[in-house]
């Protein structure tokens, strides 16, 4: 049986019974509450509570009126606000702009329990409820529109969150280290509005009298007028998220500024097995279980985050401007000893589902250089091909995978999170050798993207020959040793750069592997990515040249139906889109030919 005491307290009953009389904290999140580390708002909650704060958690508050947010009181210190693990957009809506059906972060998996513009909307209502109350805003939806961003939900620009929502700090990227300086300030009577100084965070000012060192930006009205600075502006920001070659970034806005400090240097290896060592219940609260559970954590109950960062940099992913591209990892202790708490629990049947993060199989800092002088402006680790100063070993990830499946009570240990193949192949193949035959799950996930040469460029991933050439081995090994197993590829449909031909090619590739993707992914524009201000200017930033966008919805379709043509609701789109680009020789009866003719049953 779960006891409330074991969670942050959600209510005034549960403060009192801590023998508390007031929060430090209150930590507002658009989630339920899962206090499990793979959940920023638990994870922030925990790291302030062992620093010695009193915090509470408002989940998911009702925002038609103010009885939820003054459910705990005014705390002594200030509120934090995040939309949760997800911006709230992207949870409530499809790439089409459909509303989704379904919430996993929700209790019952139900929708609708949290607001568009969750970050906005609760710190509205806080100060509302309490005007002269500090909030801190931070998570993915508060960092990937710390500064002016394409919305594509209104398909228009929007001023940084900090002045829509009214917050008075914003803290950007993993916020452990921010949280706790920003606390220590608050706790000594320093005022809010004088914490401008610390790494990793955005604030409001009307003078720049004491910001130092910085780069001025195209001020907000002058992006809004043209597209062609929006993609210079952007190139300046992407290219300023280094800790230790970053600059300070100020942009106009209004009669104000905006200042971005530079980002924070991220945890150590003993910082961060501080972090997930923490006394998470690794649970649902049991407000919930009425409510059928929340079914998020099905996947991360039993799971371990062994790294955080990506040196991928994928154009489409927001992970460089969250966590950075700097690897972190954690110890092989540290990893070890959570499976073996793990293993202690009464719902464990022996199976580890993954031991990963954005990237399973990194585990270190791509190459000496980063440590001490940063990632490279001008230069991708992986693309478009691998760096020479790119160092590749999958040693100690294994030597973990082995002490895992080798612990009495373990069964399985999985690889779920995905691997980078290309990263892999770069190895010796007994590692890719030992992934087959012991960590895949029948189903290896892995994300190509695509297969055309010039759609891989404007992604920011490898050439397609190469994806070809994982495939060939994955299935090698895994008849080696006598299994039956599928790679599942990750493919997005109209992302900047992709045509029609494009798309042909793409499913050419799929007919001659005999292979039908279940899901599609159309790009989606999320805030702050190098992709989506390509879909919004048409303009790649990195050279400032036209870059074709897929902006119609009935091309959209076709791309889409092209990449599942073997769908018989594909059939007309398919056999449009082949007529549009007259590969009549796609259509017919032979082999090669992805449908038949239209007037053909």
């Amino acid at each position: 049986m779960r006891n409330y005491e074991d969670f942050l307290p959600v209510s005034k009953f549960e403060i009192q019974s801590k023998g508390w009389d007031a929060l430090d904290f209150i930590l507002v999140s658009g989630d339920a509450y899962i206090d499990h580390p793979s959940f920023g708002g638990a994870l922030i909650a925990r790291v302030l509570e062992r620093a010695g704060y009193k915090v509470g958690i408002i989940s998911q508050p009702k925002w038609t009126d103010l009885e939820d947010i003054k459910s705990l009181g005014k705390p002594r210190l200030g509120f934090l606000v995040t939309a949760g693990n997800m911006d709230s957009m992207v949870n409530h809506y499809s790439s089409s702009k459909r509303r989704r059906k379904t919430d996993l972060y929700s209790p019952g998996g139900k929708m609708g329990l949290r607001p568009d513009r969750a970050v906005i909307v609760y710190t509205n209502l806080i100060k509302q409820a309490f005007k002269d109350s500090p909030v801190i805003i931070g998570g993915i939806e508060a960092s990937l529109r710390r500064l002016p961003h394409y919305d594509y939900w209104e398909d228009s620009l929007r001023r940084s969150v900090l002045y829509d929502s009214g917050a008075d700090l914003l803290v950007y990227g993993m916020a452990e280290k921010q949280i706790l300086e920003i606390a220590e300030y608050m706790n000594n009577g320093i005022d809010i509005e004088y914490i401008q100084h610390i790494k990793g965070t955005c604030f409001k000012t009307h003078s720049l009298e004491n910001v130092y060192d910085y780069i001025l930006l195209p001020s907000f009205k002058e992006i809004s007028e043209s597209k062609k600075t929006f993609a210079e502006y952007f190139k300046i920001f992407y290219d300023n998220q280094d800790p230790i070659r970053g600059k300070v970034l100020v942009q106009e806005h209004d009669k104000g500024y905006i200042v971005q400090n530079i980002p924070i240097m991220p945890l150590d290896q003993e910082e961060l097995d501080y972090v997930y060592e923490l006394p998470f219940t690794r649970d649902v609260h049991p407000m919930y279980d009425e409510l059928g559970s929340v079914p998020a954590i099905e996947e991360v109950k039993f799971s371990i985050v062994s790294n955080r960062g990506c040196f991928g940099s994928c154009s489409f992913c927001a992970l460089t401007f969250h966590q950075g591209r700097a690897v972190q990892s954690r110890s092989k202790d540290s990893i070890v000893k959570e499976a073996d708490e793990m293993i202690r629990h009464k719902d464990f049947k022996g199976y580890i589902h993954d031991v990963g993060g954005p990237t399973a199989n990194f585990r270190q800092p791509s190459c000496k250089k980063q440590l001490t002088l940063g990632s490279c402006k001008d230069r991708q680790c992986l693309f478009p091909t691998k760096c020479p100063n790119l160092d590749v070993s999958h040693e100690e990830y294994l030597d973990i995978l082995r002490t895992l499946r080798n612990t009495e009570g373990v069964k399985k240990v999985f690889i779920r999170s995905g691997i980078r193949y290309d990263y892999l192949m770069y190895d010796k193949r007994k590692y890719f050798k030992e992934i087959v035959e012991h960590h895949v799950s029948g189903q290896l996930k892995v994300a190509p993207e695509h297969i055309d040469h010039e759609v891989l460029k404007y992604m920011g991933k490898p050439d397609g020959e190469l994806y070809k050439d994982f495939v060939k081995e994955f299935y090698k090994i895994t008849k080696e040793v006598g299994k039956d197993q599928y790679i599942i590829p990750y493919l997005i449909s109209s992302h900047p750069g992709s045509t029609l031909k494009s798309a042909i090619r793409l499913a050419e590739y799929l007919k001659e592997t005999n292979y039908t993707p279940e899901q599609v992914q159309d790009f989606y524009p999320t805030p702050g990515t190098l992709s989506t201000c390509m879909y919004y200017t048409g303009i790649d930033p990195r050279d400032m040249k036209a870059v074709y966008v897929p902006s119609s919805v009935g091309e959209k379709k076709m791309q889409r139906a092209l990449l599942q043509f073997k769908n018989p609701k594909n059939r007309r789109l398919v056999h449009e889109a082949l007529i549009k680009e007259n590969r009549y020789d796609l259509i017919g009866y032979s082999e090669k030919c992805l449908v038949k003719p239209i007037h053909d049953k």
